[in-house]
């Protein structure tokens, strides 16, 4: 996906839970990063539920204004239960 660095808009990311896994309610994250390490504490944003799709608002104006480059997108999603699902969900290009 690619979006020009003055758009303010949603970021979608769907999601297709585990076999077994209700992720009704369960809280979820994104991070948007720069570099090839798993993202850092301090870059994960709180996401939303949209039906199976989660999404964050980026762009001027928000906690995540994204200079001109490349990223990867991550999502974490933390059901009910031990588990706590954390993965790369694809890449964006702002231009």
């Amino acid at each position: 996906m690619q979006i020009p660095a003055s758009s303010t808009e949603y970021l979608h990311v769907p999601v297709t839970a585990p076999a077994g896994v209700d992720l009704t309610g369960a809280p979820v994250r994104i991070a948007v990063v720069a570099h090839r390490d798993n993202p850092a504490p301090a870059e994960w944003q709180p996401a939303d539920w949209i039906g199976s799709d989660v999404r964050l608002l980026i762009g001027p104006g928000t906690e995540l204004a994204l200079a001109r480059g490349d990223y990867r997108v991550w999502i974490s999603v933390d059901p009910p239960g031990a588990e706590n699902i954390t993965r790369m969900s694809g890449h964006l290009g702002v231009i």
